[in-house]
């Protein structure tokens, strides 16, 4: 169990709903406030055993909970430590940085594994809609909703974003061998293509194409995966690249 975890445990939290944010900086010695900020989403201020996490107030109330998550990641494990922090939407990092550490306790106090993994499990087919419901009922964001659903190994497959200059980053399940790596560019025969570039709506459920569309690997054209791709910023989108080949993940 992660130290995240191990909080809302001893804080007695047995549902989504119960996860409150403010309680639980108040808890370990934090206070949250919210002010118009310039050039970041939040930042934290402690000595010895109290803080102050200052939270952007302009922006939505899903990204202050992210926020004040992470934040609460940094006091838990940067105390003492002087950083720069450019609090992001939770996305995949490649660096094992105070960032990355600080994000990966956002993500365990947002969706905790004892909570998150039997709703996860009750979903029957992983598209944007059952996605976005699940993020609705731990008030979490789609993007981080899905990444955490790749991560622990619920959707089998890719979760890949996009802007016009093209792929800005992706979460892969552990279960995909690491030779299967997303295209930088969009296919134009991908869905996913003219909802970043030709103004189509989203994507209302996944749909199938070749693996060659998506993956950038000799052998894609072998097989087929399932598309499915939002708009989630004026310039992003954000796919669902879906592996239901048992072929496809015996490949090495």
């Amino acid at each position: 169990m992660t130290p995240a975890e191990v909080l809302l445990r001893e804080l007695g939290i047995t549902s989504p709903a119960e996860i409150d944010l403010e309680a639980i900086a108040h808890h370990v010695g934090a206070r949250v406030r919210y002010c118009p900020l310039n050039g970041c989403e939040a930042h934290i201020l402690g000595r010895g055993g109290k803080a102050i996490i200052t939270v952007k107030s302009g922006s939505s109330a899903r990204r202050k909970r992210f926020s004040i998550a992470h934040e609460l990641g940094h006091w838990r494990f940067h105390r003492g430590k002087t950083l720069v922090c450019r609090v992001d939407e939770y996305r995949p990092r490649e660096a094992q940085s105070a960032e990355k550490v600080a994000d990966g306790y956002a993500a365990d106090l947002l969706m905790p594994r004892y909570l998150f993994e039997p709703l996860a499990r009750q979903v029957g087919t992983f598209t944007f809609k059952t996605i976005g419901e699940l993020a609705e009922t731990f008030k979490t964001s789609v993007t981080a909703t899905a990444i955490r659903l790749v991560e622990l190994g619920h959707l089998q497959g890719f979760v890949v974003c996009h802007t016009p200059r093209g792929r800005k980053w992706f979460a892969r399940a552990r279960s995909i061998d690491r030779a299967w790596l997303p295209r930088d560019d969009l296919d134009p025969k991908s869905s996913a293509f003219g909802v970043q570039f030709g103004g189509r709506p989203d994507d209302t459920a996944p749909r199938k194409v070749s693996a060659a569309t998506w993956l950038n690997r000799f052998d894609a054209n072998r097989f087929d995966v399932r598309e499915q791709t939002i708009r989630t910023a004026r310039d992003e989108t954000l796919s669902l690249v879906l592996v239901d080949e048992k072929a496809m993940l015996a490949a090495k």
